[in-house]
Order: structure tokens, then C-alpha cells, then sequence
């Protein structure tokens, strides 16, 4: 079902060189969701702007389409989570934040002075990198670390 005056995807809005559209549908076609035109400015902003929130897709989303609710893409970022197409993770003392790198095994490194939010492999490179000592009968499949330390950028700044 082709989309009636579809918006292109603006490169102003989304930094650098606008994706093709047409991997951003084959992806929402694969997890067997319908393409629209919300989706497909929520699926690019996650897929431009890792670790963004959900306000600050939404601003993005806002600024492509011209109007845009939070609700909505709240929503769609819950569909995407569930479906496997976003990834969501919760810093201590921050809101959510969406990144499209799914389905591997990395961590993220947290500047706790300027929230500046970095990808980070595992060392082990399969899931789960870590183990309880006590797994209580859980069949571990994943762990979610998060490292909270000070990025080089502030301690430059510190520094000076």
C-alpha cells in the first residue's frame, strides 16, 4: 500500500545523508509491521541519533513531519522494542534512550558529568557476558551493563 505525499526524509533534520528509505521499509516489512510515514521518521531518527530519548525522537520526528503527538511515538517506539527493531535501555537517573543496534552483545560506557552515552563490546563476545553467582532457576540469556565513568571530553575540560 503505497503512502499518499510521503515526506522525504530530510537530511537538515537527521544530520548527515538521509537513509534510503527503501532499507528503513524492508526493515518495518520484515518485523511484519506497516510502513507509515510516523513509523518510518521514528525508525530513521533511532537509526541517525543512537542513544537519543524518546522526547528528543520526537522532537526529531516533529521537526520531519510537521506535526507528531509524544503519545505516538511513544507507541511506535514500544512497537519497534517488542518487535526488534530498537533497542531500549534505562541509565540510572536518566530516561529511556533507543538505539537501533540490536540482537548483539554490547554495553554501554555513561559520562556521568554530560550524559555523552557510548556502545561497548563485550569482552566475552557472546550473551550472557556476565553470570550471577546464583541464578535462582533463570535461564540466563542477556545482561544489561551499563558503565558509569567521566569521558575524555570532560575530563579534558576538568583538566584545564
Amino acid at each position: 500500500m503505497a503512502l499518499a505525499a510521503e515526506p522525504q526524509l530530510d537530511a537538515d533534520v537527521f544530520g548527515a545523508a538521509a537513509l534510503d528509505t527503501d532499507v528503513l521499509r524492508q526493515a518495518l516489512r520484515a518485523a511484519g509491521l506497516r510502513v507509515t510515514a510516523p513509523r518510518l521518521a521514528v525508525l530513521e531518527a533511532v537509526e541517525k541519533h543512537p542513544h537519543s530519548s524518546a522526547e528528543e525522537i520526537f522532537t526529531r520526528v516533529q521537526q520531519l513531519l510537521g506535526s507528531s503527538s509524544p503519545q505516538a511515538v511513544y507507541g511506535i517506539l514500544a512497537v519497534f522494542t517488542s518487535a526488534g527493531l530498537a533497542r531500549r535501555f534505562d541509565p540510572p537517573g536518566s530516561p529511556a534512550l533507543f538505539e537501533r543496534k540490536v540482537g548483539d552483545n554490547h554495553h554501554h560506557l555513561l559520562c556521568v558529568r554530560c550524559g555523552a552515552v557510548k556502545d561497548v563490546d563485550c569482552v566475552i563476545g557472546e550473551a550472557p557476558c556476565l553470570t550471577p553467582s546464583d541464578t535462582s532457576g533463570f535461564e540466563i540469556f542477556a545482561a544489561e551493563v551499563i558503565f558509569n565513568g567521566i569521558c575524555e571530553e570532560c575530563q579534558t575540560a576538568s583538566a584545564q
